[in-house]
């Protein structure tokens, strides 16, 4: 597994890439936790565009940190779900917690966040 790690105003991005499964639900909650310590984010944004596999301790990873988050007044959401994640998150039900956007940009509007555009 694999982890890009942003800052987007007050928004921590990550993108996940590979698998999420028990082997390595550990490496991604601590880093995302020590991340959210080290840069004082306050909202989570998780692209899983390259998540190819996850399992219910990857579910469980997602919903521990949404439950901090939102604890501390932020917000989560997920976008780029890939097809072969979407099926797991949907039948685990974590559609109906957290939401999922088609692109960064877009949840990052909705978070309140809209990526700040670069000059030329």
């Amino acid at each position: 597994m694999e982890l890009e790690k942003l800052m987007r105003d007050q928004c921590l991005l990550v993108r996940v890439r590979g698998e999420l499964d028990h082997h390595w639900s550990d490496l991604l909650r601590q880093g995302i936790d020590r991340e959210l310590i080290e840069r004082g984010a306050k909202h989570l944004l998780l692209n899983l565009e390259g998540l190819t596999f996850m399992d219910s301790s990857g579910i469980g990873v997602l919903l521990g940190r949404y439950k901090r988050i939102t604890q501390q007044g932020g917000q989560m959401a997920l976008c780029r779900v890939s097809s072969a994640v979407e099926k797991v998150l949907r039948i685990s039900g974590v559609p109906k917690i957290i939401t999922s956007y088609q692109s960064e940009a877009e949840a990052l509007s909705r978070l309140g966040l809209a990526a700040k555009r670069r000059p030329k």
